[in-house]
């Protein structure tokens, strides 16, 4: 089949290189003439493992270009794709549909026979009802179908998100559209992947449900591993125990500094303001969205508590600034909230992240960055584990805690076994349990 997908960025470029890779011939557009440049040179603007081999495979073989001509692509397209930013509106919290509104307009006017509009990129529930609008307004007679097919791709794992699913969603009012949608996804039949057909605003509300679920069992974890800490228990025995419940599992059950990046922050937001147009309270979303936002400032209190109560004039080296692993995005990072207020509380901040740390320099200011964790950590008088990348998991302790000022080591993400860093000299604090030092490792020893 003939695809265009209208927006190039990490949605966009993935879901095209997907649909590439099964046989359908894709044009990507973009209004971002470089990023266009860039994409026929071969280079990836955005960092996912195994997507820079599927791009340039599939531009290879012919299924896969790039342009910025958005009226040639849905010319000739069956099915367009949109696959735009709709960022947290400043000042209230709502999705910003500017970028899906213009894109409507620009599809209605270049559509030149039947054509199925998906809507891809995230979005509230009536949103497809006003692309609809829009394009019934601009083109009285044309024939076309609008389908919500939201995206449930988790960065650093994309590729084998959208090409192993647990489900697709598939929002059609009508059988046409069912049918083209169905063949597009033909390919996922071999692994046996469901597709769930629904109405449309059932489709675009049930991305917004999945991800504040997931966002509520994060912020659930992470109360209880503050209530851990306090008693005695240790969050990742009590997080195992109730995962091994199938009816809870044990998925999203890590408890850390709090979720980030570029879709809880803004979907948890923009599904509780849709409530509120609507009448309806979600008290819980809400209360995770203020817990979140409470938590990350909560771990630099932590730091500072592991400081011996002040970080003024130390150096405290971070390692992981991106919001998870294997990308480099850095919206709604936990890292920019923690090394902010370490900052204002005095502290000089050495940073290294195995590929963030471009995208940090745009966000973070003042910090020093490393070129590896034992640069990082040289001369630090406490080291600060942010972000779980694979680099960071198995650390020469021993050199490390050389290379250390102090031996403060403060492990956001429970990577590290207390007995392994007590053997080895630290004073140790992680989330979920209380705190490890060298006297207690000693008494506990006598």
């Amino acid at each position: 089949m003939r695809v265009a997908m209208i927006g190039s960025g990490y949605v966009g470029l993935v879901s095209g290189a997907c649909f590439a890779d099964f046989g359908h011939e894709v044009v990507c557009v973009d209004v971002n003439a470089t990023r266009i440049e860039d994409l026929k040179a071969g280079r990836i603007p955005i960092y996912e493992p195994g997507l820079d081999r599927l791009v340039a495979d599939n531009a290879m073989a012919g299924r896969l270009s790039f342009t910025t001509d958005l009226a040639a692509a849905v010319a000739s397209a069956q099915a367009v794709f949109i696959a735009v930013g709709t960022p947290s509106r400043r000042g209230d919290g709502h999705a910003d549909l500017s970028f899906v509104s213009a894109a409507a307009r620009e599809i209605a006017a270049a559509m030149r026979s039947y054509t199925v509009v998906v809507t891809k990129s995230t979005v509230p529930v009536g949103t497809g009802d006003m692309v609809e609008r829009i394009i019934r307004e601009a083109r009285p007679e044309a024939k076309f179908s609008v389908v919500s097919n939201p995206e449930f791709l988790r960065e650093g794992a994309a590729i084998e998100d959208f090409k192993r699913p647990d489900r697709v969603v598939v929002g059609a009012n009508d059988e046409q559209a069912k049918a083209v949608m169905a063949e597009l996804y033909r390919p996922l039949s071999l692994n046996a992947a469901p597709i769930l057909f629904t109405d449309r605003r059932t489709a675009e509300l049930t991305k917004y449900a999945a991800n504040a679920f997931l966002a509520t069992k994060i912020t659930f974890i992470n109360e209880i591993a503050d209530l851990c800490e306090e008693v005695g228990a240790d969050v990742q025995l009590v997080a195992r125990g109730i995962g091994m419940d199938k009816r809870i599992g044990a998925k999203f059950l890590n408890a850390g500094p709090g979720y980030g990046g570029s879709c809880f922050p803004k979907d948890t937001l923009a599904l509780i303001r849709s409530a509120q147009d609507h009448g309806v309270n979600l008290r819980v979303v809400e209360s995770v969205v203020a817990v979140n936002d409470a938590r990350k400032t909560a771990m630099a209190r932590k730091v500072v508590k592991a400081c011996g109560g002040s970080v003024q004039g130390r150096t405290i080296a971070v390692l992981g600034l991106t919001f998870k692993p294997n990308t480099d995005d850095m919206r709604d990072a936990p890292s920019i909230n923690i090394i902010d207020a370490l900052q204002r509380a005095g502290a000089t901040v050495r940073a290294h992240d195995p590929v963030g740390m471009d995208q940090a320099r745009t966000v973070l200011q003042g910090v020093e960055y490393a070129r590896d964790a034992y640069d990082c950590a040289h001369g630090a008088d406490a080291l600060v584990l942010i972000t779980e990348w694979d680099a960071y998991r198995a650390l020469d302790l021993a050199r490390l805690r050389q290379s250390m000022k102090a031996p403060v080591v403060v492990d956001l993400r429970n990577v590290y076994r207390a007995e392994e860093m007590e053997r080895h000299g630290f004073d140790y604090m992680r989330i979920g349990a209380r705190p490890r030092r060298r006297e207690m490792a000693a008494e506990a020893g006598d």
